[in-house]
């Protein structure tokens, strides 16, 4: 799992089956510090996050299982952030 800020959204009109009524987001993964960390993903949606909200996305087979394990999705949102705590040493 990884921390990810929702920088946007990807509409599909045509989808694998599986993937009808899923919504898609853009995330972009950060570290606990906020700065960015590495590349964007899309991400499948089914709990309502927003533009600019934190989540927690899981990936692979983790991800895959909530969907369906036919499903051709390889990154889930799976929280929507309220707040964390990062203590830098």
């Amino acid at each position: 799992m990884f921390l990810g800020k929702v920088v946007g959204s990807v509409w599909a009109t045509q989808k694998e089956v599986g993937m009808e009524h899923l919504k898609l987001l853009l995330v972009q993964p950060i570290h606990a510090d906020g700065t960015d960390a590495g590349t964007q993903v899309i991400c499948a949606d089914r709990i309502g996050a927003g533009q600019g909200e934190t989540v927690i996305v899981s990936r692979g087979s983790s991800a895959r299982i909530l969907i369906s394990k036919d499903s051709p999705v390889d990154a889930v949102v799976v929280g929507i952030v309220d707040s964390f705590e990062y203590c830098k040493e």
